[in-house]
């Protein structure tokens, strides 16, 4: 029987506090239970809702009933948030008031077994936020050559026995089929010294990791995603977004900056020449980090970091550029 789709929402109310003006159209990116987008729909918003997963979709409906949210108040569209252009023309919408992302795994997907995400349960190697695809984390271990798997347990989970890990399981596919977590979880501790394996989080976390964000394109489609999502804001509307690692943090981090420069033309032009504005203003010059008091109730939300920018209008661009 599968469990109850459950996320707890990380930094609720400074994520809707901070992005939330008034109540217009607002953009849930990454749906998950409903916890967000349940506030901004409690605070008088209109949301549009966004997933991968059926499964999310079907738990933020059922949420949405249970504090009493009529349904013309929101559309859920199970759709990646790369598509968020796509799925606001789909609604003939234009332009909207605020956009949040929550980039975390949610609980039940790190906690339901029979999705592949944890290390801590026996499962088929899975891992895929929309199930409707076929490429799975047993893809990604079995068929990826030994250098492309080090490559990306390396980049994407930062993890230092990269290398070996990945001529461990080589190794250990020779024989038969790597199908389950149990099985790459026995690999990788067989792989990382028993010294680095008695300090610090679980032998697999960083592995599991990797091949999660390599299995569901996280990273390669976050930062063009993340310019769409502005394009679609309206003079003054904000986008929040909460990540829960370094690379994820860095991609947002640098897309914001980047949107916020003007013109880039060496200084002894005396006319610019490139044609820049800058599009958003930066409002979180550092991250907003969960307060002790949330760190206390949910540990998964150590990790997470807020970073929230406003779009300009045409007047400040001009003068800013």
């Amino acid at each position: 029987m599968a469990m109850e789709f459950e996320h707890i929402s990380v930094l609720k109310d400074e994520l809707v506090g901070g992005v939330m003006r008034g109540n217009g159209i607002y953009v849930d990116m990454t749906l998950g239970g409903g916890g967000h987008s349940g506030e901004i729909l409690k605070r008088g918003g209109r949301l549009i809702g966004i997933d991968q997963d059926s499964d999310a979709i079907e738990a933020a409906k059922k949420y949405f009933s249970s504090i009493n949210i009529k349904e013309d108040r929101f559309s859920l569209v199970k759709s990646n948030f790369s598509e968020i252009k796509t799925v606001l023309d789909g609604l003939d919408i234009k332009e909207v008031d605020g956009i949040i992302a929550d980039l975390g795994v949610s609980s039940y997907q790190l906690d339901e077994p029979g999705r592949g995400f944890s290390y801590m349960h026996d499962a088929p190697l899975d891992m895929r936020m929309d199930r409707d695809g076929d490429f799975s984390a047993e893809t990604v271990v079995n068929e990826y050559g030994e250098d492309k798997l080090a490559e990306i347990i390396f980049s994407y989970g930062e993890e230092r026995w990269a290398k070996r890990i990945a001529q461990f399981i080589a190794e250990a596919r020779k024989d038969k089929r790597i199908t389950t977590t149990g099985e790459l979880v026995s690999i990788i501790k067989a792989a990382v010294p028993k010294g680095a394996r008695q300090d610090g989080p679980h032998p697999a976390k960083r592995t599991f990791q990797a091949i999660r964000i390599e299995v569901n394109g996280e990273l390669k489609i976050l930062e063009n995603a993340v310019k769409d999502a502005v394009s679609t804001l309206k003079d003054g509307g904000r986008i929040g977004i909460i990540t829960f690692h370094s690379l994820e943090d860095r991609i947002v981090k640098n897309t914001f900056k980047e949107l916020s420069v003007g013109c880039v033309c060496p200084p002894d032009f005396p006319v610019c020449q490139c044609g820049r504005t800058p599009q958003v203003k930066i409002i979180t010059k550092k991250p907003i980090l969960p307060s002790a008091d949330e760190l206390e109730a949910n540990p998964r939300s150590r990790s997470a970091k807020l970073r929230i920018a406003e779009k300009i209008s045409i007047t400040e661009r001009e003068c800013r550029g």
